[in-house]
């Protein structure tokens, strides 16, 4: 990781805001107090369904798509696609050595996991920053639809050995099938894993609607019509995500082709309306602490993996750090599930104390 003491000058603070108010609520839901005391909302759909915890990876993989036109708009006409490609690649692989090294931190080498979040981002941000050199924006728009398209034919009619075509439940299913065949060592689901192989290809569709809403929000136009494109886009994906529902569950461990659509359109609305309040009608104060975790996304992640060995490994008295707080607060009668959800609020409030000092010495860590 490299660090940098100034941030590009012309930087979108709803885009900031959004991306540490999404990190927040990833660790939120990582790091409840008890696995077995977790209020509905911040559990994940056990498999068909939509939950608020199943918004978060792909609003953030929605980040990166944007995120991508704000990096590359400009420089792929003054830098060479040759310097740029190199640069991709090695964040790419850096991400995904991040991830695969925290994977080891949290298990060990003996339950090696080369599938998870950060790896999965570093895999859709290569494709995607590529095509992003190299096609034209409605070319990317029509890959987008074929992707969506395509995932949506192989899932219903390719047969999987021993359960025939569209099954698509849990570990029967072509991608589940997929990734039983291919991905080696631990999956996160036994014999198959929910940041899978196949299934990363419909995540490429989630970060280009984020290219095309950064189009809409670097267009010379006026505040009026981009929010009234972005609004209009959100609303349009998010109905055609509940059409496609009944053909092709929304299911985050699948990532189906319904998902996308539901979760990029309410991505639209949740960035639009950022984006009213703080870009437009400059109300800032409130999204200030969003804006300081999103400027420091991936070191805020990195820690909060970190953070779980001295809470959660080291013990006195015969618990640890995490157990006395749950314990304490079951005695003086709050909750569990409440409990539970303070002790994840305090974690964050951790996490974010050293983004903070990084913040007001001006300290931006890249990978």
């Amino acid at each position: 990781m490299r660090g940098n003491t100034t941030l590009p000058k012309k930087r979108l603070a709803s885009l900031d805001a959004f991306r540490g108010f999404t990190i927040a609520a990833m660790i939120i839901v990582n790091t409840p107090g008890s696995w077995q005391h977790i209020y509905a909302p911040f559990r994940h759909a056990e498999w068909n369904g939509l939950t608020p915890t199943d918004l978060i990876f792909p609003f953030f993989l929605f980040i990166v798509g944007v995120s991508i036109t704000f990096a590359f708009s400009k420089k792929k006409e003054t830098v060479s696609h040759t310097v740029l490609i190199k640069q991709i690649i090695k964040r790419a692989i850096m991400l995904f050595l991040i991830g695969i090294g925290l994977n080891v931190i949290g298990s060990g080498f003996s339950e090696l996991r080369l599938p998870g979040v950060l790896q999965r981002i570093a895999v859709v941000f290569l494709i995607c920053s590529m095509l992003f050199l190299s096609v034209k924006k409605k070319t990317l728009v029509y890959i987008g639809l074929f992707i969506l398209a395509f995932y949506w034919f192989i899932m219903k009619y390719i047969p999987v050995p021993g359960y025939g075509a569209g099954v698509l439940e849990p570990g029967k299913n072509l991608a589940n099938y997929i990734d039983s065949m291919v991905i080696p060592f631990k999956m996160f689901q036994g014999t198959w894993d929910p940041e899978g192989l196949l299934s990363t290809i419909p995540a490429i569709a989630t970060t280009i609607t984020g290219i095309m809403t950064g189009f809409i929000i670097q267009a010379k136009q006026s505040h009026q019509y981009k929010l009234q494109r972005i609004f209009g886009i959100g609303t349009i994906l998010l109905i055609l995500g509940i059409l496609v529902n009944y053909s092709f569950p929304i299911n985050k461990n699948l990532w189906s082709s319904s998902y996308v659509l539901v979760t990029s359109g309410l991505a639209n609305i949740a960035l639009g309306t950022i984006y009213y309040l703080m870009d437009v009608k400059d109300h800032m104060k409130w999204g200030k602490a969003g804006v300081i975790f999103g400027t420091n996304a991936i070191t805020a992640y990195i820690i909060h993996y970190l953070l779980m060995i001295p809470l959660t490994q080291i013990k006195f008295g015969g618990f640890n750090i995490q157990q006395h707080f749950m314990q304490n607060s079951l005695e003086l009668g709050i909750e569990p599930e409440t409990a539970s959800l303070c002790w994840a609020i305090s974690y964050v409030i951790l996490c974010f104390i050293p983004i903070v000092e990084l913040y007001k010495k001006k300290i931006f860590l890249k990978v």
